[in-house]
Order: C-alpha cells, then structure tokens, then sequence
C-alpha cells in the first residue's frame, strides 16, 4: 500500500507545548469539529469520523548513537469516512 504525507512537521519543544497541542486536538475530537494542523505554510482540515481507529505505540529505536524512544498516537479511517480497520479487547488506560 502506498502511503502519500498530506502534512509532517517535527520540532523541538518543551512539555508544556506538547500537552497543549493534544488537549486542542482532544477538545475539537470531543465536539465532533474538524481538526486543522497548520505549520509554516502548511495546513490541512481532517474530519474525523466519530468511530475511527486509536493506536498507541511506545517503541525503542537502537543503533550506533544513544537509544531513542518514543511514543506515537495514531487515529485512523478510512478515506470515504468510515471506521478505521483495527480491532482490539484491551482497553488503555493512561495513568
């Protein structure tokens, strides 16, 4: 499956502006809004369905320098605005 970047952005920040960037998503995912990401001259409007997939990875990169980690929250759909394809028991909590 080809994968097309309609929008990426990555910088350095502090912790403060990260949470404030996820509680401005959740807040537009709680009311049902359209979600627009903007950086620099780059912008898109994301309509995200009310059942779309929710996926959480913590990972550990390793190779020739210091180990990175990272954390990745993915929400995803289908292109014609239908659910996502992922199905899971486990509930997440985060604590």
């Amino acid at each position: 499956m080809a994968e097309e970047v309609l929008f990426a952005t990555e910088n350095t920040t502090d912790r403060a502006t990260i949470a404030e960037l996820l509680r401005s998503v959740a807040d537009r995912l709680d009311a049902g809004d359209p979600v627009t990401l903007s950086a620099g001259e780059q912008s898109i409007t994301l309509d995200v369905p009310a059942r779309p997939t929710f996926e959480v990875k913590a990972e550990r990169e390793t190779g020739s320098g210091p180990d990175e980690l990272s954390v990745e929250f993915e929400i995803e759909w289908n292109d014609d605005g239908g659910d996502g394809d992922g199905e899971s028991d486990a509930s997440l909590s985060v604590e």
